[in-house]
């Protein structure tokens, strides 16, 4: 198991009277493509700045490979971030771009070049020395970016999500192209980002972030089918999310109807958040189900139907399916036990986010 190389320890960041941060621990190992997820305000990018030493800290300490760098400036740091917005030098080369960071160290210009040429390669940009920024397109300057970047070998490479800009295809073109330069570079990721496919697609780790605080800590497998509350599974893929009641183990009742699960310890006729996935509710012939529903909606997605089904026992579904079923049709609903998630609610509003974010040692 490779070693923690970056802990922060009882972070906290405000701006004003906002608090930002609160509280904040996570630990981040060698070797690691970590990301920080969650939606806009939620203290991602603060949490990447603090660790970049763009911002410091309330409260708190930063420590890397077992130093205290809390207040040590950028420059000193061993780490390189990659902003949305490239900055590029428009007036440079691409060559001058990539060099401008070996340049300031006073790093000579045999070595300079020969770095030029590994960065280039490895992003699949060779000759592209001379040109200009301006004549590139958003990817080739994303990755000339990520090449300047990388060209100081730094440990850890910090990404403030790059791919915004960019659209879909090539989105996922450098989605890839990332996961590439994580293996052949063996060094740490930690990128930020709100978008849900790009945080299950890249990461060995996800960071799940609301309010400024950690909700969840997991591999992408783990956090998608099993998130820890309703927050984290309605912001990770699409959920059905549904009050229901726990009559007794393995029992919950929704909209007046006894389903079979596979949950138990909550106490009897506890309230309870029901979580079900739109690919876990299957449809079948009205008879067979263990309700009946009528098509409201069919949207055909290229790889599946989004089906809203609305229910028997008033409750509306949605359902991701590759059988097509026509609006207004009459189906059975169904939902085997071990895709029923059970999870506790919120005593109070405060009590929706979780001060503490799950252990993630033995991953």
């Amino acid at each position: 198991m490779s070693k923690k190389l970056i802990e922060l320890k009882s972070i906290s960041k405000s701006f004003g009277a906002c608090t930002v941060i609160e509280e904040l621990d996570l630990y981040i190992r060698e070797n690691e493509f970590v990301t920080l997820l969650g939606p806009s305000g939620c203290g991602k990018t603060t949490l990447l700045r603090i660790i970049g030493g763009f911002e410091t800290p309330d409260r708190g300490q930063v420590f890397f490979d077992g130093e205290d760098i809390t207040k040590l400036p950028p420059n000193k740091r061993q780490v390189n971030t990659v902003f949305q917005k490239y900055a590029l030098f428009s007036h440079m080369t691409v060559a001058e771009n990539i060099a401008f960071g070996l340049r300031i160290k006073k790093k000579p210009e045999d070595f300079i070049r020969e770095r030029i040429k590994y960065a280039l390669d490895l992003v699949n940009l060779s000759g592209f020395e001379e040109r200009m920024p301006a004549s590139l397109s958003g990817g080739q300057q994303q990755r000339i970016a990520i090449a300047r970047a990388i060209v100081n070998e730094p440990k850890v490479l910090l990404l403030d999500e790059p791919l915004g800009a960019l659209d879909l295809k090539l989105r996922q073109e450098m989605q890839y192209e990332l996961i590439r330069l994580k293996n052949e570079l063996g060094i740490t990721f930690i990128y930020v980002t709100h978008d849900q496919e790009e945080a299950l697609t890249m990461s060995d780790t996800i960071v799940v972030m609301n309010r400024g605080v950690i909700q969840q800590i997991g591999t992408p497998e783990s956090i998608y089918n099993e998130p820890i509350n309703a927050f984290v599974a309605d912001f990770i893929g699409e959920s059905n999310i549904i009050d229901g009641i726990m009559t007794a183990d393995r029992q919950v009742v929704i909209g007046g109807q006894t389903f079979e699960c596979v949950d138990t310890g909550f106490e009897k006729d506890q309230p309870v958040d029901v979580v079900i996935r739109p690919e876990d509710v299957e449809l079948l012939p009205p008879d067979k189900g263990a309700v009946t529903g009528k098509v409201t909606s069919v949207i055909f997605k290229g790889v599946h139907y989004e089906i809203q089904v609305m229910s028997s026992i008033g409750i509306n579904f949605l359902v991701q399916t590759t059988q097509y079923f026509s609006v207004d049709s009459l189906v059975g609903i169904n939902v085997i036990p071990d895709n029923f998630q059970i999870m506790h609610k919120p005593k109070s509003e405060d009590e929706q986010i979780l001060r503490e974010g799950e252990d993630h040692e033995n991953q």
